[in-house]
């Protein structure tokens, strides 16, 4: 393998590379969304009433 092969083969997989570890770090440090309470989505509903 030539030089210039070696070199465009070792810049290719190191762009890739660090795209992979850049959004990897990325997922792994982004704050984590907050799930809505299921008690909050139904405050319109009107309570079921139980049958005696």
């Amino acid at each position: 393998m030539n030089t210039s092969a070696l070199i465009t083969m070792l810049v290719a997989q190191g762009i890739v590379v660090s795209f992979a570890s850049y959004f990897f770090y990325k997922v792994l440090t982004i704050p984590p969304k907050q799930e809505p309470d299921s008690f909050n989505e139904n405050d319109d509903e009107l309570v079921r009433q139980q049958k005696d």
